[in-house]
């Protein structure tokens, strides 16, 4: 708007000069009642200076080179170093039997009583364990049939956690004994040995499951 404003006051001065020049007497006209010699006389008096047409001063020229948007560097930038793959995780080695030796604390992994589960809370040690064949410690969730149980729920300890609604998802593993074999319940510490798997157990409250962890059971010491 202001070049506009500028160019609009430009044209007006120089129209206004033009029209300037455009009304002054001329010279070489004879005004009436003069004599020859008085003509001749204001012929060759010098004649006012006549108005000089309004100058208007050009914009001011940037001489500096226009650069192509091409030509422009782009904006350094700081480069963003490639995140680290996740090393693998160096489980134990196997007894003479082939099993590890596992505890509950290696299946553990942050969630609360109240979050819903998901298999992306899982630690990079609990997803190597799944498929492996490991010795874990714990007791038998109490039952009402004592011997030739094919089935058994091992549970980290016997006071505080334990199977079911408001129970820790990673403090029990539901384990299932192998054709043939069958476990006897105890009120004692016992060893169960077996490959253990992720495998959701539904049936708990809220379509929330009841366990996440199962083994086939081998043995039960």
């Amino acid at each position: 708007m202001m070049i506009r404003s500028l160019q609009w006051m430009a044209w007006s001065a120089l129209l206004i000069g033009f029209a300037g020049c455009d009304s002054a007497p001329s010279s070489s006209a004879s005004s009436p009642g003069q004599s020859a010699p008085q003509q001749e006389a204001a012929a060759t008096a010098p004649s006012p200076a006549e108005p000089a047409p309004a100058q208007v001063s050009p914009a001011p020229r940037d001489d500096r080179e226009v650069q192509p948007a091409s030509a422009v560097a782009p904006p350094a930038t700081t480069p963003v170093a490639a995140a680290a793959p996740a090393a693998p995780v160096k489980l134990p080695d196997p007894d003479s039997s082939g099993y590890i030796e596992a505890t509950f604390d290696d299946l553990k992994f942050d969630m609360t009583k109240t979050e819903l589960f998901d298999r992306t809370m899982l630690t990079p040690k609990v997803n190597a364990l799944m498929g492996k064949k490991i010795r874990i410690r714990g007791y038998i969730f109490p039952t009402l049939r004592k011997t030739g149980l094919n089935r058994i729920v091992l549970v980290r300890d016997n006071m505080e956690c334990c199977f079911g609604p408001g129970a820790a998802l990673f403090d029990c593993v539901l384990v299932t004994m192998a054709p043939g074999k069958t476990a006897e319940y105890t009120i004692r510490p016992v060893a169960v040995e077996g490959e253990i798997r992720l495998e959701e157990l539904a049936g708990g409250p809220d379509g929330r499951p009841l366990a996440i962890y199962q083994m086939v059971g081998h043995e039960v010491e």
